[in-house]
């Protein structure tokens, strides 16, 4: 779609119109409302949100580099240490629901204030945990922190951004993933058995001094902040822009009901199956073919970056083509990266390696764009929050696989196999998605030019 057209990308699955510079869309000026309403900026409203989301990506992100020393450390087996980011995984995914039932009911203020502390204070409990089961309990605790923080920071943009949602979006998910980035070579450079105590404890005062700094900033507009003074010309406002590129709004029972949803899920799990893998172990995948330590590094390094500036690239990729091609494109070439990664580390290659890292990641990660974007196609934008947190669950399938399941191939077949799997995971969602068409019914194909088919 072209830049003045309604847009279908949003990363919590809302679909709103795109607006021009000035951000006004169909004669409401939302930037001066909401300049109106906060006494500054809009911008700083996304500012905070992406600063918080960059502040707990660590957990995600920085876990391949800190795992080895925590398991040489307190001399703890690979598949019960990867049980630890399974945990990280359907914690953070679970509590976004209720969490941002919460946050549209009563704000964002003391729901940010206990994420700090959970998720800085979690960090900070590593450094003095002693036994496999504290871990247990700390990473989760900081992970229930991280999915508030999430689902905050993705609908602080949906609220301040009707008429840019899919912009501001990608800018918050782009620091959840790009952030670390500033941490790891810290990491790496400090990440021994004498040294990480004192890395993750100060990792954990950075969380929560940046987190508790953004639930004071944080606040949601007027619930007539869009309704005022009848500015709205006639054309519904941002709302009414919306769902004339949708078809009908889904309730997520009737969701449910479609065989399109299960495709998309089982999508989900074998993507996000396929992402995680190579996040939560590329550090020791690099050391298991005796690559330098600065292969290892670098790689743990450039991937987050890599992972979120494709969200902004391929994101708006899929809102000026097919989505449909430019999803099953980015999957299959992930799961292609992923094969090529195995042949590199086989040939002892390290440039090569790090190469295939960032391709597999750059061609991964946007699966946090293209599902709301293509849910919301499918399912409309009325019920779009509700219906992705359901659909986001299936990250817990992908978590698990990533740290336990993985855990057990690498001790029972090796790492190859495992890393091979996952881009047989990646190629199948690829595959996939040539099979999706819209829910019948949907009235999706009497609505304006879509880029979901």
């Amino acid at each position: 779609m072209g830049d003045g057209e309604p847009t279908a990308e949003g990363a919590d699955g809302e679909g709103e119109a795109t607006a021009g510079g000035d951000g006004s869309t169909g004669g409401v000026d939302y930037a001066a409302r909401a300049a109106d309403t906060l006494g500054f900026s809009r911008w700083w409203q996304i500012a905070a949100a992406a600063g918080m989301m960059a502040a707990v990506s660590p957990y995600q992100y920085v876990w391949s580099s800190i795992s080895p020393a925590l398991s040489e450390g307190l001399d703890i087996a690979l598949p019960a240490l990867g049980a630890v980011f399974s945990f990280y995984v359907v914690f953070q995914s679970l509590s976004q629901f209720p969490a941002g039932k919460w946050r549209d009911s009563r704000g964002p203020g003391a729901l940010t204030f206990l994420a700090a502390v959970l998720a800085g204070g979690g960090y900070i409990g590593l450094a003095y945990a002693t036994s496999l089961w504290q871990l247990y309990l700390l990473y989760s605790l900081g992970a229930v922190g991280v999915g508030i923080v999430y689902t905050v920071a993705v609908n602080t943009a949906v609220k301040w951004f009707p008429d840019r949602t899919g912009l501001t979006t990608g800018v918050g998910t782009m620091a959840f993933a790009a952030g670390s980035a500033l941490v790891v070579p810290y990491v790496r450079a400090n990440a021994t058995v004498a040294a990480y105590s004192d890395v993750l404890r100060n990792i954990g005062i950075g969380i929560l001094v940046v987190t508790l700094v953004g639930s004071l900033l944080l606040r949601d507009p007027p619930t007539d902040w869009l309704d005022r003074d009848g500015d709205d010309d006639g054309d519904g406002g941002a709302d009414g822009l919306a769902a004339s590129i949708r078809g009908r709004n889904y309730s997520t029972r009737e969701m449910l009901s479609t065989w399109q949803f299960w495709l998309l899920y089982a999508m989900f799990i074998a993507m996000a199956s396929a992402d995680l893998l190579v996040i939560a172990n590329v550090v020791r995948f690099a050391e298991n073919f005796g690559l330098a330590a600065l292969v290892a590094t670098l790689s743990a390094t450039l991937l987050p970056v890599a992972a979120g500036v494709s969200r902004l690239i391929l994101g708006e990729a899929t809102d000026r083509f097919s989505r449909k091609r430019v999803m099953a494109g980015s999957f299959l070439l992930a799961g292609l990266f992923r094969i090529g990664l195995v042949a590199a580390g086989e040939a002892g290659n390290g440039a090569v390696f790090v190469a295939f890292v960032l391709g597999a990641m750059f061609f991964s990660s946007p699966l946090y764009v293209f599902f709301p974007s293509i849910l919301a196609d499918y399912y409309g934008s009325a019920n779009s929050s509700g219906n992705y947190a359901v659909l986001y669950t299936a990250k817990v399938g992908g978590g698990v696989f990533s740290g336990t399941v993985a855990g057990y191939l690498v001790a029972n077949l090796g790492w190859n196999p495992t890393f091979l799997l996952g881009g047989a995971l990646a190629l199948g969602a690829g595959a996939a998605v040539f099979v999706l068409r819209p829910p019948s019914g949907s009235g999706l194909e009497s609505t304006a030019p879509s880029t979901a088919d």
